[in-house]
């Protein structure tokens, strides 16, 4: 990637991280207290992370690497990618805006435009796919362990009505690309609509080229389609784990069943938000009416969603440090 966009992606993100410590919605006094309360549980929340961007990481070089060979694109260096995306994506208003372009900026010196943005669109549709997945399996994990009123199953219902129709919508995607379909829905966008015409105009045919490089993954790669999205679906399942470390301070009466559809049942929430950096405001309230609703205590939530924010903060200062690190050089 030229030098200079990486700059702006550097100089955007820290600008959002200075702009996200000043409107904590708690004072630095009673911060540091919920961190020492934390104690050895942070470090190990913090250490988690690495495993699933591994996981993230190994899901999409799958997606690479059945495209041909990528000698020159090492794991570490997709590692360094991966980390520096995700967090360019919780720094941004509608999450993908900003860390896909630069994971595709990041990789096109190495596998060229075509195959890096369709390997980006892949692992994208994979990691949303995942998503609908891991919801879906918490209505089903809900339903079998937990007693089912009319007014939860009406939410129940709704869950997977939603999964269902956008699941759907995905599926079309992966038998026949999805990179003119985003075009076009680009081109009826208000201030949007004349670059994403233009653009379209100009890269027709690679466009073209991109959206058969994404259906014939899946019709010719199935091993290696299901593949990468069972990676991402561990992830989903591995990161269920920090729920349960940060419970763990607070209380040992939680079971790994509850930390799932907890962090099933927030992530849905933050995710209709995604309009919001990080979600703010919309991953507290999820874990709040998580918890709530497994019959836990409010305030759990609440510290739960805490200790999250300085995971995520933590994690995105080291995937703005990587992006200055390890750069191919012209």
């Amino acid at each position: 990637m030229n030098s200079r966009l990486r700059n702006i992606f550097l100089v955007f993100g820290i600008v959002a991280v200075v702009v996200m410590l000043f409107t904590f919605d708690i004072s630095y006094e009673e911060l540091l207290a919920n961190l020492r309360r934390a104690g050895i549980y942070l470090p190990l929340v913090l250490l988690l992370w690495v495993f699933i961007y591994l996981i993230n990481t190994a899901s999409w070089y799958i997606i690479i690497r059945s495209g041909g060979s990528i000698s020159s694109l090492t794991f570490a260096k997709l590692f360094k990618f991966t980390v520096s995306g995700f967090a360019m994506n919780y720094v941004t208003p509608v999450g993908l805006m900003g860390g896909e372009p630069y994971r595709v900026m990041e990789v096109t010196p190495y596998v060229g435009v075509e195959r890096a943005t369709s390997s980006v669109v892949l692992y994208v549709m994979m990691h949303i796919f995942s998503h609908f997945l891991f919801w879906m399996s918490a209505v089903v994990v809900y339903a079998c362990f937990y007693h089912v009123n009319w007014e939860m199953g009406i939410v129940l219902g709704l869950i997977t009505v939603f999964c269902l129709f956008l699941g759907t919508l995905l599926a079309k995607g992966y038998k026949h690309g999805m990179a003119i379909a985003c075009v076009k829905v680009g081109s009826h966008i208000p201030f949007l609509k004349k670059y994403a015409i233009r653009f379209s105009e100009k890269n027709k045919e690679k466009l073209e080229n991109i959206d058969k490089q994404i259906a014939l993954f899946h019709q010719q790669r199935k091993s290696t389609f299901y593949g990468s999205l069972f990676m991402e679906y561990l992830a989903r399942i591995v990161s269920c784990l920090e729920v349960w470390l940060i419970l763990n301070i607070l209380t040992t009466n939680v079971s790994f069943i509850s930390c799932f559809l907890i962090l099933a049942f927030s992530s849905l929430m933050a995710n209709l938000l995604f309009f919001l950096p990080m979600q703010l405001g919309g991953r507290e309230g999820g874990f709040a009416l998580a918890v709530g609703g497994l019959s836990l205590s409010g305030a759990f939530g609440v510290y739960t969603a805490l200790i999250t924010r300085v995971r995520e903060l933590f994690w995105i200062v080291i995937g703005l440090l990587l992006m200055k690190i390890g750069n191919k050089k012209k």
